[in-house]
């Protein structure tokens, strides 16, 4: 069993890499069983986003699955299947699809889109729990830096 470092000396050893891969694979874990709780998947939350005019989509056009896949290009997983995922929305009548492939999201849809963001804030005040908005702000700040130093822009 290992163990934990405590001293800021030894937290500062601490590889960056495998640190934020653990934060990240347990914040997700986290967010998809708190909405699985639910009744809905992070995915479908997101393609209901994606196609709100009143949320990530500026006019509330229709897109395609590539499009869509395009789009959440930077947070999709590689486990996140579009394809299935609309079509469970279909079945709810979340979403209608035209004759050119295009997913529109009903009035069913931004109901449950609205009723699902609510559930957001919830959630990270869970994750959030004992920390502060300016440690918070650092971290995200620290972490930046870092991306910027790899060539990458934050």
């Amino acid at each position: 069993m290992s163990t934990q470092p405590t001293s800021d000396a030894e937290l500062a050893t601490q590889p960056a890499a495998y640190v934020t891969g653990l934060a990240h694979d347990a914040i997700i874990s986290f967010t998809r069983a708190r909405q699985a709780e639910r009744g809905f998947t992070q995915p479908q939350f997101w393609l209901l986003r994606n196609l709100s005019k009143n949320d990530i989509s500026p006019d509330g056009h229709g897109m395609t699955i590539p499009e869509l896949q395009h789009a959440m290009s930077t947070y999709l997983r590689p486990e996140d299947d579009l394809t299935a995922t609309a079509e469970t929305l279909l079945e709810r009548g979340w979403l209608t699809r035209d004759g050119e492939g295009r997913l529109w999201i009903t009035t069913a849809g931004e109901e449950a889109r609205a009723e699902l963001k609510r559930h957001a804030p919830a959630i990270r005040a869970a994750i959030h729990e004992g920390i502060d908005d300016a440690d918070y702000a650092t971290t995200v700040r620290v972490l930046r830096r870092m991306i910027r130093n790899t060539g990458h822009p934050a």
